[in-house]
């Protein structure tokens, strides 16, 4: 009874861990998940009397049941005897392919994370880099958005900054849920991410089980009123112009819609611009049609010199926040109203019918989104450039130009941020922007833009050429600079 055993120094050190490890499964585990329970709950209280955020159950549903409710869909499963059918798979690989693929779609929404974390860390970056404006809001027609409704923000996309922006500025309203690329299914960053309610989309498969999969999935969260957050372009723009509008997801959002149902389908058109867009060069380089790509370790060294650099201008005393970001909120799009409008109905359509129609709804909220993306000051002075390149201008024809453009966009009504109300200054900020990135020269008191970054003058001033015709599309843009800025 007393005699001792020895084990080998390994083996005791394995022991040891096994033993932590069963100690926290069985007494530390339930602690911590009673403890952030509580704080999610507490989170959750406030929101319901502060700030009057209604989340949707849906949204507070486990991400396990989330998967195990998608899995067992009937239009799922039907799709899935369908495929093993057709291709000769056994019906158990196609049941854990399905599986994979809902596990790579669900999200695992943190209500904590989101408000506490998410909400500090957004304003945080946003007011660090930029001087950020809410320009124009359509108040009476966001306030008459029924409670219940399902609202769906579509926005033009200029920038990765656009997700931080909007979540930042709409924070205190919803709790939105993106779709995001396969970009960010970075390992550590991914979970974050799905802990915010985004939701992981590859954007190109071309497997119909998987669309199966990611079209029943945003149903289901549109049926249960999950706010969300859409691109109907798909990517962020590369020439600084809006992109032809892409139909997928706003296909998976309507295709289901019945105007009887619970809930209405309300889409609020939003407007984004900057006036300095973190990927702009990055952007521009992909016109170029022999152009060597970069690869993931060449956009980490981009980021990171950039990053370093930004970063020896503000110990220096030499950095400056990159101007104004600016958020326009337009007139919200019942689709109830739409579908009666146009008398049609989508749950009733075939496919090919049904996207004739989606196609419709896209082009209308383009046109909507286009109507509300702000005028800022490098965009407005961008194209009094844009109109003329080859001509030198004095600082007084610069403002001219200007005023006469304002003039102009203002009687089509496009909305124009003008900060503190004075044109003046305003057209001084853009050409201090465009002159100090060295994309305008200044020489002897006039002005002429810079030759090597023509192609970047016309991505600021395309921002804004669809309210005048789009001239800055007469500038060339298939030789960007060779300067790449963060992707």
């Amino acid at each position: 009874m007393d005699a001792s055993i020895s084990v080998p120094l390994w083996l005791f050190v394995i022991m040891a861990l096994l033993a932590a490890w069963a100690a926290g499964v069985l007494f530390l585990a339930p602690g911590m998940r009673w403890f952030f329970r509580r704080r999610i709950n507490a989170v959750i209280q406030e929101l319901n009397t502060r700030l009057r955020i209604e989340l949707p159950s849906f949204k507070l549903t486990r991400r396990e049941v989330l998967i195990d409710r998608l899995f067992h869909d009937a239009r799922i499963q039907a799709a899935v005897e369908a495929q093993a059918k057709e291709a000769g798979e056994p019906l158990v690989d196609v049941r854990r392919r399905v599986d994979r693929y809902a596990r790579e779609i669900v999200p695992s929404f943190n209500a904590y994370l989101y408000f506490r974390l998410g909400y500090w860390l957004a304003k945080s970056v946003a007011r660090l880099l930029y001087r950020v404006r809410l320009g124009y809001a359509d108040e009476a027609g966001l306030a008459a958005v029924a409670p219940k409704s399902t609202v769906v923000f579509v926005m033009n996309h200029r920038s990765n900054m656009d997700y931080v922006l909007v979540a930042f500025l709409a924070a205190e309203q919803v709790a939105l849920s993106y779709a995001v690329g396969e970009w960010a299914r970075i390992w550590g960053l991914q979970a974050l991410i799905r802990s915010m309610g985004a939701y992981f989309v590859r954007r190109n498969s071309g497997d119909p089980l998987y669309r199966t999969v990611l079209s029943r999935y945003v149903a289901m969260a549109t049926e249960a009123g999950v706010p969300q957050a859409l691109f109907p372009e798909g990517g962020l723009t590369v020439d600084g112009a809006l992109r032809p509008p892409k139909f997928g997801l706003l296909d998976y959002m309507v295709k289901s819609f019945r105007p009887d149902g619970e809930r209405d389908l309300v889409f609020i058109p939003v407007g984004l611009n900057y006036d300095r867009v973190l990927e702009d060069r990055s952007q521009l380089l992909k016109l170029e049609a022999q152009r060597r790509r970069r690869g993931l370790v060449g956009a980490v060294l981009t980021t990171l010199t950039f990053a370093g650099r930004n970063l020896g201008q503000m110990l220096t005393g030499r950095w400056h926040r990159f101007g104004y970001a600016c958020v326009n909120f337009g007139s919200p799009l019942s689709m109830r109203r739409y579908v009666q409008e146009r008398g049609v109905d989508f749950a009733g359509l075939d496919e090919a019918a049904r996207k004739l129609e989606v196609e419709a709804l896209g082009r209308r909220l383009m046109q909507a989104i286009g109507g509300v993306v702000p005028v800022v000051p490098v965009a407005l002075v961008a194209q009094a450039f844009a109109r003329d390149a080859a001509r030198a201008l004095s600082e007084l024809e610069i403002k001219s130009a200007a005023c006469a453009l304002l003039a102009e966009w203002e009687a089509r009504g496009a909305h124009i941020y003008i900060p503190r109300h004075d044109q003046d200054y305003a057209i001084g900020v853009g050409l201090r922007m465009l002159t100090l990135r060295r994309i305008v020269e200044e020489h002897d008191g006039l002005y002429r833009p810079a030759a090597e970054n023509l192609p970047v003058l016309a991505y600021y001033a395309n921002s804004v050429a669809h309210f005048g015709g789009g001239v800055a599309q007469a500038l060339p843009l298939t030789q960007a600079a060779p300067e790449a800025s963060a992707a």
